[in-house]
């Protein structure tokens, strides 16, 4: 009789992050040892302290770019290692490139030893300003190859190529999943994500900073959501041919979010309009019609139960600790 053995031991690179650290929380729930390997570069140790007294949990702080990865047998490799935010992505552009590229190249050849199952992290960000809407995984998008953004837009288009020539070179089994806008608890106040922004703003009394004139569209995916629809991706016994968009096909303006916020934040913050930065998408909405036929997943947290969780979040002492200089501008 052949019995299927789920995977005992996962990495996840960039485990102390937003999203890694919930990551980490979903699979020992599932009864999976974790080695989590973080360069506490955007990661944050308070983000995965209350699992290391989990003998099944393993913290290791290294840089997958230029440091020797654990010696030791996995099953599954998640790749989450990268700034995932303009402001930090931006803040040392070289480091961000090196991280998606050499950083993925690495984690690709650990995986390759050990005959371990690997889902890349990419990002909506590989479609740019798309001129295609709703986002198809077949777009080759529309990227702006030396701006700003084009550290983590490229590097992490550079680091799907590397995970499809693995797969083709090495018969590594990979999937990647293109990841829209995720929120929810322990984003980094200071992070520059408009959900965030708006919410230490509110929360504070200050100003709610909408740029452009707020027409701009976003899709919000609630971080449970999102984790669960990477571990369906990890979990599917057939390889996608090619990327999985995940995230929530429910659009709304930024100014309609903020809007939102402010009445779910009654007081006297008010709404006030900035420049737009530059090569900052107008519309972003995935397709995941591929995600709901190959997976069976779907978001199910409506925005509004989302927001009042991440507020409550942000509510609590220590959790917007961040002084008013240091707050980035928001990105959308």
């Amino acid at each position: 009789m052949n019995v299927h053995r789920l995977p005992r031991t996962i990495l996840v690179a960039g485990g102390a992050g937003f999203l890694g650290s919930h990551l980490c929380d979903a699979l020992l729930a599932r009864d999976m040892r974790v080695i989590c390997l973080d360069s506490f570069h955007t990661g944050r140790a308070q983000n995965v302290a209350p699992l290391c007294n989990d003998p099944r949990f393993r913290l290791i702080e290294a840089d997958v770019a230029t440091d020797p990865l654990p010696e030791e047998r996995v099953d599954w490799v998640f790749n989450l290692a990268s700034p995932a935010s303009p402001p930090h992505y931006q803040a040392d552009p070289v480091r961000t490139m090196m991280t998606n590229v050499l950083g993925t190249k690495n984690l690709l050849a650990h995986a390759t030893r050990y005959g371990a199952r690997f889902v890349q992290a990419s990002t909506s960000e590989v479609y740019g300003d798309p001129e295609l809407h709703p986002q198809r995984e077949d777009y080759w998008g529309h990227v702006n190859p030396v701006g700003t953004r084009a550290c983590y837009d490229e590097g992490k288009r550079a680091a799907e190529a590397l995970c499809y020539d693995h797969m083709r070179g090495h018969d590594l089994d990979v999937r990647v999943a293109r990841i829209f806008n995720t929120y929810g608890p322990r984003m980094r106040p200071d992070d520059g994500r408009i959900v965030s922004n708006l919410l230490v703003q509110a929360l504070e009394g200050r100003e709610m900073t909408v740029y452009g004139d707020g027409s701009q569209t976003r899709s919000f995916c609630y971080v449970s959501d999102l984790v669960r629809g990477l571990i369906a991706l990890m979990e599917v016994e057939a390889t996608p041919d090619g990327p999985v968009n995940l995230g929530n096909p429910d659009e709304v303006t930024i100014l309609e979010l903020a809007r939102r916020i402010q009445q779910q934040i009654p007081g006297r913050a008010k709404i006030v309009f900035r420049p737009l930065p530059s090569d900052d998408p107008k519309r972003r909405k995935p397709d995941i019609s591929r995600a709901r036929d190959l997976l069976g997943w779907a978001p199910e947290v409506p925005l509004a139960r989302g927001l009042e969780e991440t507020a409550a979040w942000f509510a609590l002492p220590g959790n917007r600790m961040v002084p008013d200089a240091q707050i980035a501008r928001p990105a959308e």
